[in-house]
């Protein structure tokens, strides 16, 4: 396992890699850029050719799940569920607070792949530094033209909306 690929988590030890300059030093927001002059259907088709699982117990297919989204002209609303409360679980903190521009890219690709303009990430209440990190990307990605009205010139809006718990017991 010493010698196998990071893929998720490929970012440890980049200098402040919360940063939309870090990010964008290691190829950050080009799958959205690719994404966007793809066709919707196209972009699951990819998902699940890769393999792409959920991070949740089940681990799920994610490109199955996508493709079981109705097909109508519905408003749809993509969710994260950042709360990590399953005990023992530490899957979600470390990019919210480390790399949190990976989630921002993931959920505007999701977005538009499922016709989605509006996301919601739900974030444990105790996840301080995760949110204000979070905030600071939704912020720079937004500065830069990379989330609110027509993204990069494609026509295509999305904004993303964090949403604090209460805490626990």
């Amino acid at each position: 396992m010493a010698d196998a690929p990071k893929i998720l988590l490929d970012f440890l030890g980049s200098p402040e890699s919360w940063t939309l300059k870090s990010y964008r030093e290691r190829a950050g927001y080009t799958a959205l850029a690719k994404a966007l002059k793809m066709e919707p259907t196209a972009i699951t088709e990819e998902v699940k050719a890769s393999g792409l699982r959920g991070r949740g117990g089940a681990g799920f297919p994610t490109g199955m799940k996508w493709s079981f989204l109705a097909k109508n002209d519905r408003p749809k609303y993509l969710v994260c569920n950042a709360d990590e409360g399953e005990p023992g679980t530490f899957k979600d903190r470390l990019i919210l607070e480390e790399n949190p521009h990976q989630l921002v890219e993931g959920m505007i690709i999701a977005g538009f792949a499922l016709g989605s303009h509006t996301s919601y990430v739900y974030l444990r209440h105790e996840f301080e530094l995760g949110h204000q990190r979070l905030l600071e990307a939704v912020k720079e990605a937004e500065e830069a033209g990379l989330l609110g009205e027509n993204i990069l010139g494609s026509g295509f809006s999305h904004r993303i909306i964090l949403h604090r718990g209460a805490g626990a017991y």
